[in-house]
């Protein structure tokens, strides 16, 4: 049975409290991106993606979603833990040693949802198009999901990625783009301004749509609508409009939050903005 809404939006809010509690754990990691994309993981594992957590790194069969920017490990792991591939109480090891919850997810550690090792920026789009194109020759109907940073986009290889794919017609490929203006040293418009990602992608050949990636139901619908317009001949890239730290109030929209842990005050400040839905590893 599908989810609502608001049963979405539950789990987005255990969620981030998992996220500000694992970087808080081990003082280190990423919250800042990773409580932006909260609402996107969610609706992917939960509404968008037909997805098995008895985990086959062939995923013959099934969607399959490759993290690009890899850095926004917390809410990927987190996602992952509720949705069965592993016991959530496992969180608690992020970034510690022998965890296999590394800061930059890795397929040596074999965490099941992990398909490759990723935080080095602008790989992931070449991957994920390799892994569509060898769905194409299995005559396997399955879709491929990839997410990345604004920022990432400052990366050469994602262009050559973005030529590749319309000419070869790779539309069982969903991309992502987490557009929320910041990045590690500023504003994405300050450190390489992007200019209109939208007319860009269109003009390399993408299907573009558009969607508020921090309101659920938008979320939603824009995925449903995306899965519909795969299959026509071009890959789909969604641009998501977003705020980094989105659901603390003290985080939000700021780059000093992209890498920054918070101490325990801040912890005990944040918690308290977020409702605990799913209890607490």
């Amino acid at each position: 049975m599908k989810s609502t809404i608001k049963d979405l939006e539950k789990i987005a809010s255990q969620i981030r409290r998992d996220i500000v509690r694992m970087v808080h754990g081990c003082q280190s990691g990423h919250p800042g991106g990773s409580l932006g994309c909260t609402e996107y993981f969610t609706a992917l594992y939960f509404e968008a993606m037909n997805h098995d957590p008895e985990f086959n790194m062939d995923g013959i069969g099934e969607d399959l979603f490759f993290l690009s920017n890899g850095h926004i490990s917390p809410v990927f792991y987190s996602t992952l833990a509720h949705a069965g591939y592993y016991d959530k109480a496992e969180l608690a090891t992020f970034r510690k040693l022998n965890s296999r919850l590394q800061g930059h997810p890795t397929t040596h550690e074999h965490l099941p949802g992990v398909r490759i090792a990723s935080g080095s920026l602008g790989q992931g789009l070449s991957v994920a198009i390799g892994a569509a194109l060898a769905k194409k020759l299995n005559g396997d109907k399955s879709l491929v999901y990839t997410l990345h940073g604004d920022g990432e986009l400052q990366e050469g290889q994602i262009w050559e990625a973005a030529m590749f794919a319309p000419h070869n017609q790779v539309d069982n490929l969903i991309s992502t783009i987490d557009v929320n203006g910041q990045q590690i040293d500023g504003p994405t418009k300050l450190v390489l301004s992007l200019g209109d990602l939208h007319a860009k992608w269109e003009a390399f050949g993408w299907d573009v749509l558009e969607m508020k990636g921090n309101d659920m139901a938008d979320v939603v619908k824009t995925l449903k609508l995306a899965k519909s317009r795969s299959g026509q001949g071009k890959p789909i890239m969604i641009l998501m409009h977003t705020e980094m730290g989105y659901g603390v109030d003290f985080m939000v929209g700021s780059h000093k939050w992209h890498g920054v842990a918070p101490n325990d005050e801040q912890l005990k400040l944040a918690l308290a903005q977020l409702e605990e839905t799913l209890g607490d590893y």
